[in-house]
């Protein structure tokens, strides 16, 4: 039931819909904190040089130190797209343990429009992008549009077939389940989180709870941020338009300890939904059933659920995706016996490593810098 639930909410979703006429374009302020560079920064970043906005918008892109080797590229892209109102910000105050949100502090000192836009550095964006993000705002009562994203990595013909396996099991984790669980939590309540590879958000909002000052010490600042505006009683909103985050190949350690600090993220911000959150297990508990009785009535209706599972997976990631990748097929029952380990792992450990450092995450999502 919960798989077929899942199929049907992104079913009706109107992803990749566009909308926006034109006539509302208020003025946007983009911040983008960056840090370090790979083989997709250029393509990414120069994605918001090009976009096709009529209202009045800037581009502050934020760096913690004058060293790092993406500076040089943003002024050439900057040099590039001479039309493009956008500059290089130096960040270099430390304000909490998130760094990331430390460079969101002093840009958003320097930022000059009522709508304050977020997104990651390896967010890569179409053409019209901002155009159709921010026309939902012309209803007053919204706080804040966030957007779902794909996971995007470029085929490394020298990367091990573990590697491989590695980034195409967290793809599909993101392309085919994430978003669709995400409507589920949706079709319950009210969505009171943000998704963090873009958010748009009202200057009177972000200044309600105390700007991003507010955000300094927690690891998940966009679920915070999300949380703290709907908290005061805003209405939040998911955009049908989809984002790339595009990645460059990663090592199987790489990506098992990215998917642990989500993992222990998501338990620490929502401790009960993550406890219960393997109930839409749907391969775990058809095998536990054929494993308890196998019979012959249990193991066909085990296979039916597996097969579900399996065409469910891969609807969603060609609904997200735009493109049908069969391998989706046995990749959802992988993934699922994956999330197993990592679900349990979860509860066995309060220590991450994120951008190069170890930090504890306490209960609220704070991280606190181990050795500080």
């Amino acid at each position: 039931m919960l798989t077929l639930w899942q199929w049907a909410v992104a079913f009706r979703f109107p992803l990749h819909r566009r909308g926006a006429t034109g006539s509302y374009a208020p003025g946007v302020s983009m911040l983008k904190p960056l840090k370090g560079i790979d083989s997709e920064t250029s393509e990414c970043l120069e994605s918001w040089l090009t976009q096709r906005y009529t209202g009045a918008s800037e581009i502050l892109f934020g760096v913690a130190s004058a060293s790092d080797p993406v500076c040089e590229l943003v002024r050439e892209l900057i040099a590039r797209h001479p039309k493009a109102n956008a500059q290089l910000v130096l960040c270099p105050e430390n304000f909490g343990a998130n760094a990331k949100v430390s460079t969101l502090i002093q840009l958003q000192r320097l930022a000059r429009h009522n709508l304050i836009m977020v997104s990651d550095a390896d967010v890569w964006v179409p053409e019209d992008f901002v155009a159709e993000v921010v026309a939902p705002f012309n209803n007053s009562d919204l706080g804040l549009v966030s957007c779902f994203y794909q996971f995007v990595t470029r085929t490394c013909v020298r990367c091990n077939v573990l590697s491989q396996l590695a980034t195409r099991w967290e793809n599909f984790a993101v392309n085919a389940d994430f978003w669709s669980q995400v409507l589920q939590s949706q079709s319950l309540k009210p969505i009171d989180f943000a998704l963090g590879a873009v958010m748009i958000t009202r200057r009177g909002q972000l200044e309600k709870i105390g700007g991003f000052d507010a955000l300094a010490d927690y690891l998940a600042d966009d679920y915070q941020l999300g949380f703290q505006i709907s908290r005061g009683g805003t209405r939040l909103a998911l955009s049908p338009m989809v984002v790339e985050c595009r990645n460059v190949p990663m090592r199987w350690s790489e990506v098992w300890s990215h998917q642990l600090r989500w993992a222990r993220t998501i338990r620490v911000c929502q401790p009960l939904p993550y406890f219960f959150s393997q109930l839409q297990n749907g391969t775990l508990w058809p095998c536990l059933w054929a494993l308890w009785e196998p019979t012959g009535s249990v193991c066909t209706m085990t296979a039916a659920c597996l097969l579900a599972r399996m065409a469910v997976g891969c609807y969603c990631e060609q609904k997200l995706t735009r493109r049908r990748n069969l391998n989706a097929l046995w990749l959802a029952l992988f993934k699922d016996l994956l999330q197993v380990v990592i679900w349990a792992l979860a509860f066995f450990g309060k220590h991450i490593d994120w951008r190069g450092q170890r930090f504890e995450v306490r209960a609220g999502g704070k991280l606190v810098k181990i050795g500080a």
